[in-house]
């Protein structure tokens, strides 16, 4: 054990037994007060049974991630090669695949690091995979940094493999081994590996918006009146009488007929192969009526209305702008007032501005100005952690600090 290692493990012990201070990196400490707020005990085992086998085959083939595995397994043969474990998992931290020798497959098998088995941060404790779940960001943990006692052996390093198309996480590549042997250098050979995988998600997807632009050229050529051609993801293939932007957001479930998108307004959804063909403008404007701001894990928005709904998953900045407006009701809040929330400093409502362009861009007739409120005929309401000290940990706007001690 290195002086790192012994270092780690008496702040480890000081916290987790009461004493003063904290971690030594702030992404840790905030993970071990998620993990100490969820009743987890630090010596205590994982008690959520792997998948079965049909199951793990089911996520294996439906993984958006079975199409990267050559590429992602070529890239880090390298750390193979020195002894060290590979695993791939699905967003939910389901191990879909490892590999490694035989050695350190061993020592895996021992702590539960098998295919199937539930490696999300409240499951098993800190480590790369649930807290790179958490932060969404590359990650490496040694040693001591583990909040479960048995992974304190561990070190690991993990990044978010992101479909840039969609904005969904499809899951995680970690490289982990016996702690003494990591290297701070693998954290960027991962991260360069997830890179590596988004930028061929990327590339599949506009070969599929490009086959549907030129299959749709014919119909659109026929077409009076405003009309968008777009793939399941909203992005725009092509466009018939207006000004079109990249991209529109669908609700959640696209059905044929009516539906209302954020920006453009009401329009008919018709299926085509691959995609849908929107016809823009309708007799009924039929918009969102409810919003629910759900802060009990990463920050998202759900909205809905008669035609749909829609998930919007938010920066923190942006679900901190939320939660003031919510929390303002009907009267709403100046651009200083905002910027007192988020900053403590009612002199950056320039930056409050630009944040709030870019939110309206995304929510479209929700929002109004003069002053910044949500739309009256919106439901809007908050969901919270159980316990109010986890809410957002790695904020410290004055709104989020206020919400936190209403507890």
């Amino acid at each position: 054990m290195d002086d790192q290692d012994r270092a780690q493990r008496r702040t480890r012990e000081r916290v987790l037994s009461g004493g003063h201070g904290a971690a030594a990196r702030p992404e840790i400490a905030a993970s071990w007060r998620r993990l100490r707020a969820s009743g987890l005990d630090p010596g205590s085992n994982p008690e959520v049974a792997p998948l079965d086998r049909s199951d793990i085959e089911e996520r294996r083939t439906t993984s958006g991630l079975l199409p990267l595995l050559p590429h992602l397994t070529s890239a880090l043969k390298s750390v193979v090669d020195a002894g060290q474990l590979v695993v791939i998992t699905d967003r939910e931290g389901r191990v879909l695949w490892r590999q490694g020798g035989s050695q350190v497959r061993r020592f895996a098998d021992r702590l539960g690091f098998v295919s199937g088995s539930a490696w999300t941060e409240g499951n098993v404790g800190t480590n790369a995979i649930g807290t790179c779940l958490v932060l969404n960001a590359p990650v490496q943990i040694r040693g001591g940094e583990h909040y479960v006692e048995s992974h304190t052996q561990w070190g690991c390093a993990a990044a978010p493999i992101s479909d840039p198309w969609t904005g969904r996480t499809l899951g995680v590549i970690d490289v982990s081994g016996p702690s003494r042997a990591m290297h701070p250098a693998e954290l960027a050979l991962v991260e360069m590996s997830a890179r590596l995988g988004a930028m061929e998600v990327r590339e599949q997807h506009r070969t599929r918006l490009g086959r549907l632009r030129a299959d749709s050229a014919g119909l659109l050529e026929r077409l009076t009146g405003q009309a968008l051609v777009v793939d399941q993801a909203g992005h725009v293939a092509a466009a018939t009488g207006l000004a079109a932007p990249d991209r529109v957001m669908l609700p959640s479930t696209v059905g044929e007929g009516g539906l209302w998108l954020p920006g453009l307004g009401p329009a008919v959804a018709e299926p085509l192969p691959g995609g849908w063909l929107l016809r823009l403008g309708s007799d009924q404007e039929a918009v969102p009526t409810g919003a629910l701001l759900d802060l009990s894990g990463a920050p998202h928005l759900a909205v809905s209305g008669p035609t749909g709904s829609w998930r919007y998953d938010l920066s923190p900045r942006h679900a901190e702008i939320l939660i003031s407006l919510i929390d303002a009701g009907p009267t709403g809040r100046t651009a200083a007032a905002l910027a007192d929330d988020l900053f403590a400093d009612p002199t950056r409502a320039v930056t409050v501005r630009a944040e709030m362009s870019r939110l309206r861009q995304t929510l479209g007739p929700l929002l109004l100005s003069q002053p910044y409120r949500l739309s009256p005929q919106v439901d809007a309401r908050l969901r919270l952690p159980t316990n109010l000290r986890s809410l957002m940990p790695s904020s410290s706007a004055p709104v989020v600090v206020r919400l936190r001690a209403s507890c």
